[in-house]
């Protein structure tokens, strides 16, 4: 297969974890190659998911590096093959490449869970509450790069109405649903459409209101995507210079237990719900 100069998200990570074997196997791509029977620069292509790997290979490379992590080798045998065009390769030169790797792990997630404190988590917003959102960048947007990431975004939730849809577990801190972006009637419409959204099978949203004690994390937006297998999960910060990718062991754990805690001290669904509509009602 001719190699690449723009690898997507998901053949960067599988070659970052072809690579994280290796090491663990304690080899230099020079030993690693001796093994494979090819030379070292091909093993750094494949690294770097430059080159793309067959099903097969990865499985031999697996072996090379005496992985017995079944589970796991079939997981990234499963991330092989020619790179495939989705829907979010047309926003690759309008947006930040931060924003279509991150729908590209959505489509490719298991499940996701999400924890919030000022704002609403993207898969749940309306239109006119994004475009609100966006309005307020800095520094600013102009119009029609508002409008690729509003159509963006809106796309993105798509995955919550397919079929056979993942998991999506969402935290909300109580100030998010107070925050006036677009005026009372974008608000009221956002608040009503979090409840609708809520009353989907597979979508669980808690509120973390005012007055609970504790508060895990220092209210970083968090995005949490589940892999085939817990090494392949991905944490997806926030932050002013754009998206921020993490998957290394400790860093997933770490944000697995910031998660859990904000989803233990937050409401139940139901009492979420009530909460939200009381909100709404209000505003």
């Amino acid at each position: 297969m001719p190699p690449t100069s723009s690898p997507t998200l998901r053949q960067r990570r599988l070659g970052a974890e072809l690579r994280k074997l290796r090491e663990r196997a304690g080899l230099t791509a020079t030993q690693a190659a001796a093994r494979l029977g090819v030379n070292q620069a091909r093993v750094s292509m494949i690294e770097t998911g430059r080159t793309p790997i067959s099903a097969d290979r990865v499985r031999a490379t697996a072996r090379a590096y005496d992985c017995s992590d079944l589970p796991l080798v079939d997981a990234l045998a499963a991330m092989t093959g020619r790179r495939t065009r989705g829907w979010w390769d047309d926003y690759r030169e309008h947006l930040p490449v931060g924003l279509i790797d991150l729908a590209e792990l959505e489509h490719h997630a298991s499940a996701l869970r999400v924890a919030l404190v000022v704002h609403i988590p993207a898969l749940l917003q309306t239109t006119a509450h994004a475009r609100a959102l966006f309005n307020e960048a800095v520094p600013p947007l102009r119009q029609h790069e508002i409008e690729h990431r509003v159509t963006h975004r809106i796309k993105r939730q798509a995955i919550l109405h397919r079929e056979a849809p993942p998991p999506y577990q969402a935290v909300i801190h109580e100030s998010a649903l107070h925050m006036g972006y677009g005026g009372a009637a974008t608000v009221r419409g956002q608040l009503h459409h979090i409840l609708e959204m809520s009353e989907l099978e597979h979508v669980t949203v808690r509120v973390l209101p005012f007055g609970r004690g504790s508060f895990p994390g220092t209210g970083q937006p968090i995005d949490y995507l589940s892999g085939p297998v817990p090494q392949l999960d991905t944490v997806q910060l926030d932050a002013h210079h754009g998206c921020e990718f993490l998957d290394a062991e400790a860093q997933l754990e770490k944000y697995r237990f910031v998660i859990a805690r904000m989803e233990e001290n937050a409401l139940g669904p139901a009492e979420s719900r009530d909460l939200i509509h009381r909100i709404a009602q209000d505003t």
